[in-house]
């Protein structure tokens, strides 16, 4: 269960806790070459029991709202979060607040120091992508009672506030459309799963649905691309110039998809007469492509606008029971980019 945001300790409760005086705690953040090796350590203990963080932009607020909200998401490199983004963002400012950004670039470890500064500037809640993170990210904002929530993926057996979709039945709809059109011959396409559980999800639930019906996707036809399109691109250009290249294929986004795409244009392919692609997301632009894409819908502005109304209630009724969890359907759209194979 969420805990009740607590008074944020202070400089006065790490000075107590390390048995040293406020100015020693001062001068161990602001000169700590001043101070003596051990007593830096005490220091040091003391705030990471206490989860103390600094509060560098409003040094003469003690504790108390802010009106900023915290939103760390994996980049802002492409479209795949800017309609979450959008709708986050225009939902807090209805409520007056504003929203604080950060992108990771997918490394976790990054993604601990974003956090860290975020609540430097004491933000009154967070919301963080996805559901695998390092667990000095967890205990931080558990120490400090952070109304915060998760978003972009949904499981059940979460102790933390999820907002968004099941990354695995996602990847098993793109999969079983593609079934359904009587392919067996498929390449795979995702991005990398490192500090990336929703792309890990994806793949874990196509390759599901195709071991269901007997389809083996060998080593050889998955392979993992940035999600980037002149890099998915690239990687795909090579297996669509071979004389045994698939029938279809699956990207783990839209992203993927479009530079699946441009290969097939570039290796002189029709699409979906020479080859069947399908994304997942339904992202701005997937529909004006050409031919239009296949994909599977990600319902990116309602996840924005529930996660912030959220966080907003989380904030003025920190003691109510509410379980903010949210699990949303997702939608098959079929457009131009498949179509059954043929006998």
């Amino acid at each position: 269960m969420r805990r009740r945001k607590s008074r944020l300790p202070g400089i006065v409760d790490v000075a107590a806790a390390a048995g040293v005086s406020p100015a020693t705690v001062s001068r161990y953040f602001n000169s700590p070459d001043m101070v003596r090796l051990r007593t830096r350590s005490l220091i040091r203990r003391a705030v990471d029991d206490l989860g103390y963080v600094r509060n560098r932009a409003m040094q003469s607020m003690i504790g108390g709202a802010t009106g900023s909200v915290g939103l760390v998401i994996p980049t802002i490199d492409n479209a795949i979060f800017s309609e979450m983004l959008q709708a986050f963002s225009s939902c807090l400012a209805a409520r007056d607040r504003t929203l604080l950004i950060a992108a990771h670039s997918y490394d976790l470890d990054q993604e601990v120091l974003l956090v860290q500064s975020l609540l430097e500037q004491r933000i009154d809640a967070l919301a963080l992508v996805g559901l695998e993170h390092r667990p000095e990210t967890l205990r931080l904002i558990d120490r400090l009672g952070m109304p915060t929530v998760f978003l972009w993926t949904f499981r059940d057996d979460q102790p933390w506030p999820c907002i968004g979709f099941d990354n695995e039945e996602a990847g098993r709809i793109a999969a079983r459309h593609l079934i359904d059109l009587g392919h067996h011959d498929i390449l795979l396409v995702t991005g990398d799963e490192t500090s990336n559980d929703r792309a890990a999800g994806r793949r874990k639930g196509a390759l599901e649905a195709f071991r269901r019906v007997n389809i083996t996707i060998p080593t050889g036809r998955q392979i993992i691309s940035p999600y980037d399109i002149q890099a998915s691109k690239d990687s795909i250009l090579n297996i669509l110039k071979s004389k045994d290249r698939p029938t279809a294929l699956l990207a783990g986004n839209d992203v993927i998809a479009q530079g699946a795409l441009f290969a097939a244009c570039t290796g002189g392919l029709s699409v979906p007469w020479d080859l069947s692609i399908i994304g997942i997301g339904d992202f701005r632009g997937s529909s004006a492509v050409e031919p239009g894409l296949t994909t599977v819908r990600i319902p990116a502005r309602q996840v924005g606008e529930l996660a912030a109304d959220a966080l907003v209630k989380m904030i003025h009724e920190p003691d109510a029971d509410a379980v903010h969890q949210h699990r949303f359907p997702l939608e098959l759209v079929v457009r131009g980019t498949t179509r059954p194979i043929e006998a």
